[in-house]
């Protein structure tokens, strides 16, 4: 809650010109907004790129923010929505998956070897799990699961119904669990 106060407040002073406080909305979140623009981009020069652009966008945009409203989703939704434009004017294909794993080995402690093998091999079934969900089902899995955010964030970043979320979600455990499975055998 405390957060969500700070945010609001540095959101009003930023919606009254306030560079500075806009400032640290970007250090606040500019690392979370450079994580969700690679796992929908692929490339971290791209998503570089795409967060700059979409903090940018939200900053033109300041005026348009519904006062009380959560920040996060809404600047997830244009770092998101930025982050798909890219990719489909670049005509590349979304290799989540791979860069799933490139972030938890950057986020990871390193590992005694026995660890690091199995840690690694569990991985890499993980992301060949992933890889073979829906584009759908893998957003919302990565969103709700690996950037941890609530079934009411992913709905604003993905724009649609937090029902849809949940049973994305439900559909796409169940496929990554039946993915798992068929993998050990």
């Amino acid at each position: 809650m405390v957060r969500l106060a700070e945010d609001a407040d540095l959101i009003g002073r930023a919606q009254r010109g306030d560079d500075d406080a806009y400032g640290m909305l970007v250090g606040r979140y500019q690392t979370l907004a450079f994580r969700t623009a690679w796992l929908v981009c692929g490339d971290a020069a791209e998503a570089e790129d795409v967060a700059q652009e979409a903090f940018l966008k939200a900053h033109a945009a300041l005026g348009r923010f519904r006062s009380g409203a959560p920040w996060r989703p809404w600047l997830l939704r244009i770092v998101a929505n930025e982050a798909r434009n890219r990719r489909r004017s670049a005509g590349r294909r979304m290799h989540l998956a791979g860069r799933v794993a490139e972030l938890a080995e950057a986020d990871a402690a390193a590992p005694g070897p026995e660890a690091a093998v199995l840690a690694g091999e569990q991985r890499s079934e993980l992301v060949r799990a992933l890889d073979r969900l829906d584009a759908e089902q893998r957003s919302v899995v990565v969103l709700r699961y690996v950037l941890d955010l609530s079934e009411a964030e992913c709905a604003a970043v993905l724009g649609c119904r937090p029902g849809t979320v949940k049973s994305r979600a439900s559909r796409g455990l169940a496929r990554l669990r039946v993915e798992l499975e068929g993998d050990d055998g």
